[in-house]
Formats: C-alpha cells, structure tokens, sequence
C-alpha cells in the first residue's frame, strides 16, 4: 500500500509494524517514526485507526476465561506437540 507520496518510512513498513506500534512493542526512536507517519499519511492513519478499534473491540468482549480444564487440554496438547516436534528433528538430524 502507497499513498503516493513520499515518506521517510514505505506505508507497506509502517502498516507492517502498526500492530506492534499499538501494542506499545517498539522502541521509542521507533514509535515516533511510525507517529510521524502516520500524522503525515492519511490511508495508513485510517488502517491504524481501524486496526486500534478492531482491538479495542476484541478486547471488550473477551473478558471471559476459559475452565480450568480446557486450559490445561490445550497446554497438553502444545507439549505433546512441542515433544513430536523435537523428536521429529532428532530423527531427521541421524
């Protein structure tokens, strides 16, 4: 994505790293490139916009837990994976 006009970041690289610049995951140095950005670029401060209330959104209505049983079904799960995985890759190593 372009606007079509020139920036000091690409759209494509700012839209990229807009999820990381919303969850406060950047550097400092980084976060003001992307704020410059995005006060200059009206299309990538709409997809920010959109992007920020989607999460906004998402995360209101998540305010349930999962039982306890289906949480610890699917950490099982995840090191019964995690173990295939490793042993997988031994076995291809021999």
């Amino acid at each position: 994505m372009s606007c079509g006009k020139p920036h000091d970041k690409d759209c494509s690289e700012v839209l990229e790293r807009v999820f990381f610049f919303i969850d406060n995951e950047m550097a400092q140095a980084d976060c003001s490139e992307i704020q410059q950005h995005l006060d200059e670029c009206g299309p990538c401060l709409e997809k920010y916009d959109l992007e920020r209330t989607v999460k906004s959104l998402v995360a209101r209505s998540c305010s349930e837990h999962a039982p306890e049983s289906l949480r610890d079904k699917v950490l099982l799960r995840i090191r019964q994976v995690q173990v295939e995985i490793t042993t997988d890759t031994r076995v291809q190593e021999f």
